[in-house]
């Protein structure tokens, strides 16, 4: 199990996949903040298969069999860092004709 400290869900749109189930797909970008000698870190899940939640998690399971337990109240990107690589990410996308979108965090995660 995966315990970010901080988290977005990417909403990814391939026009051009062959594959319907590709077309629009779903990821956990996680962020953990880290100190003076290690710094921040960031990770992105394989894609997401299912999702469940309890009291104080939204678990996104991977298609590798990962879990993500995302703390509720924790949605974002966590750092100046990692909001940078969020964007450079989005922007390969882009230029790849590939469509990437961070959802709001009012999202109803249980009907991805």
């Amino acid at each position: 199990m995966t315990t970010p400290d901080n988290w977005v869900v990417l909403q990814i749109t391939n026009p051009n996949a062959k594959d319907t189930l590709l077309k629009t797909y779903y990821k956990v970008f996680a962020t953990w903040t880290g100190g003076y000698i290690d710094g921040d870190s960031w990770k992105i899940n394989s894609g997401v298969d299912r999702v469940d939640e309890d009291e104080m998690n939204v678990n996104f399971y991977g298609y590798s069999g990962s879990c993500y337990a995302c703390k509720k109240g924790t949605y974002g990107t966590g750092t100046g860092y990692t909001t940078q690589i969020l964007d450079k990410i989005i922007a390969q996308a882009t230029d790849n004709d590939v469509e990437m979108v961070v959802l709001p965090e009012d999202t109803d995660w249980l009907n991805l």
